[in-house]
């Protein structure tokens, strides 16, 4: 079996026993086998790791990777109209091989930013062509991922149910539990539902008990407008379906009470700190959180509106936090004395976080013997670098995606010397532009006058 064997690196592992360690990490096959100031190891390759910062593969816990081709279209649009515009019309526009092409990219784009775990939410899957498509293009990609299958919208026509009042298909996810079954390879299977927020109560129920059913993660986006279902989170802890695999996206605009029953209830919490600020979701939810002891995973939303990368995903969300913090020390008369959160923690949230809220800290999320070999180099030899006094903040706050050297996922290099190591780009990138015009085109999204704040006037 191969070995590789990275030498004088600074590593951050992420792991509290081992801490920071300035030296050497040993990986065989798919897996971590030793991390120490000094290994030896005479068969292994060696990789100078003089300057580099090794750090945990991020995880990217929330994205639409669908959206990929149609990148930037909604930067000027707040909630209601990303909404209307892409759920209620550029969506309807996709073909399975335009999923595809999107999800391909996208994903491609995740590893070359550092992600080595995506949490694809494909909510726009209308038929299981569409479904197929988004899981072979992350096959392909070549990252970890949990596939979150989300409701299918049916037809906007005469005779048909409205989207909030249908339940998610028994059919697809006993389909998809047996070409994804647990522990089955890099991809897994997740359902991102409606949720109380989004559907009537009967359909959340049967959401749920559907996922518990299959011992699913079930994700759902909370906040945005009233919900469908009001006093339905205390429904559904009544019933005994709140646990560690109820995972709330964004979750602004929960009361204090429904916050703390989540809470109780052992639900994960992922924040999409810069769509929520631009689309007017609200504050996010990061101080709450840290008030009650926790801290949430980080996803980066909506590539329709803004970048993918965590980094700045981790950079916005703490910068944000840090300024709430100090404006209420301010309100009392003075400037705060010190930082209310540091830089490892905000790596932390794109590390650790997003494995336990995939429920797979025992195989990612940070670097130790026996865990899985996804791992990030980053160049600590560049101009916006130089010099490194210490690694965590220079990776959150000085850092960008073209630091990001090497990135391993279970052993294999999927980006090395700065270069993602996947065939066909040049072609993948000309299809993807082709695949976003013509979707665009169908919209008259070419015909519209976009000005921030205002709504799009198709013509």
């Amino acid at each position: 079996m191969k070995r590789t064997l990275i030498k004088n690196a600074s590593i951050i592992t992420m792991d509290k026993a081992l801490g920071d360690v300035l030296g050497d990490i040993l990986i065989e096959g798919p897996v971590i086998r030793g991390i120490a100031p000094k290994l030896d190891v005479p068969d292994a390759e060696i990789i100078d790791g003089q300057h580099l910062i090794v750090l945990p593969g991020f995880v990217n816990a929330h994205l639409h990777t669908w959206q990929t081709c149609i990148r930037g279209i909604a930067s000027n649009w707040t909630l209601p109209e990303y909404l209307r515009w892409v759920h209620a019309g550029l969506a309807e526009k996709f073909t399975p091989q335009d999923i595809y092409f999107s999800t391909l990219a996208g994903a491609l784009n995740q590893i070359d930013a550092g992600t080595t775990t995506l949490v694809d939410w494909c909510h726009n899957n209308p038929t299981p062509e569409h479904t197929d498509a988004a899981i072979e293009a992350l096959k392909a990609a070549g990252l970890r991922a949990v596939f979150m299958h989300g409701s299918p919208k049916p037809a906007r026509k005469s005779g048909n149910r409205p989207f909030w009042e249908t339940p998610h298909p028994r059919g697809e996810i006993e389909r998809l539990a047996r070409m994804l079954p647990e522990n089955g390879g890099l991809i897994s299977l997740g359902m991102a539902i409606l949720g109380p927020h989004y559907s009537a109560l009967d359909v959340a129920f049967q959401d749920f008990e559907l996922a518990r059913e299959f011992g699913l993660i079930v994700s759902m986006h909370q906040g945005g407008g009233p919900a469908k279902s009001p006093g339905g989170w205390v429904r559904l802890q009544a019933a005994g379906l709140l646990d560690d695999r109820t995972n709330i996206v964004h979750g602004n605009d929960l009361s204090d009470a429904e916050l703390e029953l989540l809470i109780n209830a052992s639900a994960t919490f992922t924040t999409t700190a810069e769509s929520e600020m631009i689309c007017g979701h609200g504050h996010p939810i990061v101080g709450r959180l840290r008030a009650r002891g926790l801290s949430p995973s980080l996803g980066s939303d909506i590539e329709s509106a803004l970048s993918g990368d965590m980094l700045t995903a981790a950079r916005i969300t703490l910068s944000h936090q840090r300024c709430l913090d100090n404006m209420d020390v301010k309100r009392v008369g003075s400037v705060s004395g010190m930082s209310s959160i540091g830089t490892r923690e905000a790596l932390q949230w794109i590390t650790m976080n997003g494995a336990q809220m995939t429920r797979q800290s025992k195989q990612i999320g940070s670097l130790a013997v026996g865990k899985q070999a996804d791992l990030v180099m980053l160049s600590s030899h560049a101009i916006n670098m130089l010099p490194v006094h210490d690694p965590a903040s220079a990776a959150i706050m000085q850092a960008n995606p073209s630091n990001i050297d090497s990135v391993m996922i279970a052993g294999t290099w999927k980006k090395r010397h700065g270069k993602l190591l996947h065939e066909g780009l040049p072609e993948l990138m000309e299809t993807l532009s082709q695949v976003g015009k013509r979707i665009i085109n169908e919209m008259g999204i070419e015909k519209i006058d976009i000005h921030p704040g205002g709504v799009p006037n198709f013509v």
